[in-house]
């Protein structure tokens, strides 16, 4: 039987929230916000604590230098990207919030991120880290622990109010393959299960207030599928064949079946038409908007890089979903198409993964 305990754990968190000096701030965009999330692959500033990885120490030839060339080609690439800036940008994989800032005040300081938010785990090598030009009104850090064991990376939950519309972000990076896919699979799901206790939570008090559900899950999409419809994973379609597999799962509790998972839909609005009316859905541009992949992994695309949005923003009312792609252009991809991953050797590339970018309209 599964075990989960999920709460707020400020000893193991470190987070902080800043303004940054000296930038102007351009106020809350009008009509139209455009979101970001990108897992940059190991991003380390030059100095070394401890927690680095192996070819990050300075012993492997990582300096200062190294880290403010990658800083710039990631400035760079941000700014190129096709019908202009992001309002917000969530990276994964940050080493602290001396990079993120340094990200802030590169050439993107023209641009106005004057609001930065970081948090990893105590002891951990990298954590999250979000960009914005939109003040955020409420900032919350969630860890998760599973029979002992605390998910690597904690979950981002972020309020903003442009235009004094609100919407909520919860911005993650889950526990990755690593160890093997199904005995991974239980932090992934702690994961879902705060995020989805949360929702509810907030969606007693503030019916009206849409959530986005973003980051690198490490998850396809289509996960049940891929694993042979034998595995409750974090990510379930809304269709027979999984709503079925949950009810022949007689090991777990009803309790612990409603809160383990998150509901995915192509429909739009999402709603579960398979599972309990009460479970909340999501929806997924994948398999809709988005197709091949983010993620290159041993030649073939993953969606792992995912916006998952609540029924909210399908009313035409508040903010609205308008589109979703995944920026598969220069510089970010190489020549054959796929992700140009970065090399801390030769200084070469970006990341093994491709940024989402997310487009909202207000109505």
């Amino acid at each position: 039987m599964l075990r989960f305990f999920l709460c707020m754990l400020p000893a193991l968190i470190i987070g902080g929230c800043s303004l940054l000096e000296g930038v102007e701030d351009h106020g809350s965009p009008q009509g139209s916000l455009r979101i970001v999330t990108w897992n940059v692959q190991a991003l380390f500033d030059g100095s070394q604590t401890g927690t680095e990885y192996s070819e990050y120490l300075n012993d492997a030839g990582w300096a200062e230098d190294k880290f403010s060339a990658r800083v710039n080609a990631i400035a760079q690439a941000i700014g190129r990207i096709a019908d202009g800036v992001p309002d917000i940008i969530a990276l994964e994989e940050i080493e602290n919030s001396q990079c993120l800032e340094a990200i802030a005040q590169s050439e993107l300081s023209k641009y106005g991120y004057g609001y930065t938010f970081f948090s990893k785990n105590k002891g951990a090598s990298l954590g999250i880290g979000v960009l914005s030009r939109i003040p955020f009104t409420d900032t919350r850090v969630h860890g998760m622990v599973w029979d002992q064991e605390t998910a690597p990376r904690p979950v981002l939950e972020l309020w903003l109010r442009p235009e004094d519309t609100p919407l909520v972000l919860f911005v993650c990076h889950w526990k990755s393959k690593l160890g093997g896919d199904d005995n991974t699979e239980t932090l992934r799901r702690a994961s879902a299960r705060v995020i989805l206790r949360r929702i509810r939570e907030i969606q007693t008090e503030y019916p009206d207030v849409p959530a986005v559900i973003m980051g690198d899950l490490n998850e396809n999409y289509d996960e049940f599928y891929r694993r042979g419809r034998k595995i409750l994973s974090a990510l379930l379609p809304d269709d027979p064949d999984a709503a079925d597999f949950i009810r022949a799962d007689f090991t777990r509790t009803e309790t612990e079946n409603r809160g383990n998972f998150l509901i995915l839909s192509g429909e739009k609005p999402p709603a579960a038409a398979y599972f309990d009316s009460s479970m909340p859905a999501f929806y997924s541009p994948w398999g809709q908007e988005l197709q091949n992949g983010s993620y290159y992994y041993k030649n073939d695309w993953e969606t792992i890089d995912h916006f998952l949005l609540s029924e909210q923003f399908f009313d035409q009312a508040g903010w609205d979903f308008s589109s979703c792609r995944v920026l598969d252009q220069e510089p970010f991809v190489n020549a054959k198409g796929t992700p140009d991953t970065y090399s801390p050797r030769t200084g070469n590339g970006l990341s093994d993964h491709l940024p989402l970018m997310l487009v909202l309209t207000n109505y």
